[in-house]
């Protein structure tokens, strides 16, 4: 057990140089990048309150869960240690089942759940069993993240199809943008490591790291916008960009711009 928590007890070690800057900490820049999250995920619980307060105040845990992705994958990359990798890669892997339990459409629900409530605890279910299988192939974890990754992408395209809103139609352009890049970044730091070592530019892992928390920001206000329409239309949900609307850059967040209600269905 003690091996567990022991630097580099990993299998996993990404392209940039071991102890280049610091005894203490095995990949620099892929360490302080992780702390992007810090940044990010507490702007976007303030930002999304007002919609979280008036939808479900569940949804604040997905932004909540972010910061601890930011802390674990610090320590995974400061450590490379297998506890590490586990705690990085399972606390990712429940962000993505808080998204899929508080945004996945009702419309798209299997026939033999009627609620939202069983379809919650579903995903649950399927959590906990993915949870207890990522200890038998550690390795594959990463990979069958990304395909959870997919499918919400796809889920979100499946749902831009009768938008006709084009700040929304721009918001899922750049989103899915983002996404592309940062898998890039993502796939070419694990496959190409050689190629960048010869340029001397190793740090495509840290830059995945900044670009997909930009991306989860950016496609979970577009999904949490496409659930506001369906689930609280009398808000009359919007969207604006902080810190400057005019700007049509920055962190999306979504407005109410209707009355409110204290009694609504989840």
């Amino acid at each position: 057990m003690a091996g567990a928590f022991s630097y580099e007890s990993s299998e996993l070690d990404w392209c940039e140089d071991n102890y280049r800057h610091s005894e203490h900490v095995v990949e620099y820049f892929n360490t302080i990048s992780s702390f992007f999250f810090f940044i990010i995920s507490p702007i976007m619980l303030y930002l999304m309150h007002p919609y979280a307060k008036e939808r479900n105040l569940a949804i604040h845990m997905v932004w909540t869960m972010m910061i601890f992705v930011g802390l674990f994958s610090a320590y995974f990359h400061m450590t490379l240690s297998f506890v590490g990798q586990m705690l990085d890669e399972l606390s990712i892997l429940w962000v993505l089942a808080m998204g899929y339990a508080v945004w996945f459409p009702r419309r798209l629900f299997p026939s033999f759940i009627k609620d939202r409530s069983t379809f919650s605890n579903l995903v649950l279910v399927v959590t906990i069993i993915s949870t207890l299988s990522s200890f038998v192939k550690p390795t594959a974890n990463a990979y069958a993240l990304n395909c959870f990754g997919l499918h919400m992408l796809y889920v979100l395209a499946v749902e831009m199809r009768c938008c006709t809103d084009q700040k929304a139609l721009r918001l899922g352009k750049l989103s899915v943008a983002l996404w592309v890049l940062a898998i890039t970044c993502w796939i070419s730091d694990r496959f190409g490591c050689s190629f960048w070592q010869r340029l001397n530019f190793c740090y495509l892992h840290g830059i995945w790291h900044i670009l997909i928390v930009i991306a989860v920001a950016y496609g979970s206000t577009l999904i949490a916008y496409l659930d506001a329409n369906y689930e609280i239309p009398y808000s009359l949900p919007g969207l604006q960009y902080w810190p400057c609307d005019k700007w049509a850059v920055g962190l999306p967040h979504i407005v109410l711009k209707g009355t409110t209600k204290t009694q609504k269905r989840c």
